[in-house]
């Protein structure tokens, strides 16, 4: 389609008639939508993203670059202001040690585990079928919705049992919690059991969908940021948790507070199952706040242990 001239013979302006004909169109009707732009630009690519291996690079590298940022933070902002405003325990600091050790097993989960499942699957599994069509907005949004939902719900009972089970905490998942403040880092600082369970029930929901592969991708994308800003260490007032109104959302201070506390708080991205079945406790703010809600939950804590 070829665009007008931005000057008509008269030498007015038809900017308007680009607008209204040609940009609106890409953007709001249905011949065009905006999901189908982002999807076209695979055109001349598609022998890339099409190889199973292509998950994989975009994950970890996407992992890897989200996190860099706040690993800068706690290295060269410590005494800033904003820095221990919006860090949840300002008392822990993190070191250089802390990130060496963090990064060190991360690496070699990656080198033993991640790439030779990576290696795997490029081996054996199929390319991925690239459809003509991009996926409906609708679709799009609730196939990614759905796929945190059922994870959410899954990973619950995974956490509980890692944690009820004196044999799985011991020797599986006490590994992520050898730091009680978590940083950026403690994301991925895993078992190699709880690495690749997590990692496969991750991949998979999309699959109870057939989901499109831009929707697939992107839930990888939103699975990762969500993961991750569990464990920043920081509650800065623009996160996700801080704008729902529901309150059902965790964020970074409720799982904090799981490291702190880690027979709470087992969801990992809502809080409806937390507090269904009494494991919710109420989060520590920025600055170390301690709302009312928590006070009181640490004062009927130390009750019930005197009862004890």
């Amino acid at each position: 389609m070829e665009l007008p001239k931005i000057l008509n013979a008269s030498g007015f302006s038809n900017a308007t008639k680009i607008v209204t004909e040609y940009l609106t169109p890409s953007f709001l009707r249905t011949e065009r939508p905006l999901l189908q732009i982002i999807w076209d630009l695979r055109l001349g690519y598609e022998p890339y993203l099409a190889s199973p291996l292509f998950p994989v690079f975009l994950s970890v590298s996407f992992y890897f670059l989200l996190c860099l940022p706040f690993m800068l933070f706690d290295i060269f902002c410590k005494k800033q202001v904003w820095y221990r405003k919006y860090k949840i325990q300002i008392d822990k600091e993190v070191t250089k040690e802390h990130i060496y050790d963090t990064l060190n097993l991360t690496f070699w989960n990656h080198v033993l585990f991640v790439m030779p499942g990576a290696v795997a699957q490029w081996i054996w599994t199929p390319v991925t079928p690239l459809p003509d069509e991009a996926p409906s907005m609708f679709e799009f949004c609730w196939h990614q919705l759905a796929a945190l939902v059922v994870f959410d719900l899954q990973y619950y009972v995974w956490h509980m049992s890692h944690h009820k089970i004196r044999f799985l905490y011991k020797h599986i998942h006490a590994v992520h919690h050898r730091y009680s403040s978590p940083f950026v880092w403690v994301t991925q600082y895993l078992h190699p059991w709880e690495l690749v369970t997590v990692g496969f029930l991750t991949t998979t929901n999309t699959w109870f969908f057939n989901s499109h592969p831009l929707t697939v991708w992107s839930y990888m994308l939103v699975s990762i940021i969500v993961s991750v800003e569990a464990h920043i260490g920081f509650d800065f007032p623009f996160l996700l948790h801080n704008l729902d109104p529901t309150g059902n959302i965790g964020g970074s201070p409720k799982h904090d507070m799981h490291h702190q506390k880690p027979l709470t708080n087992y969801q990992p991205f809502f809080n409806h199952w937390d507090k269904m079945f009494g494991s919710y406790c109420p989060p520590m703010s920025g600055g170390g706040f301690k709302s009312q809600a928590l006070l009181d939950y640490e004062k009927r804590a130390k009750q019930c242990k005197k009862n004890i």
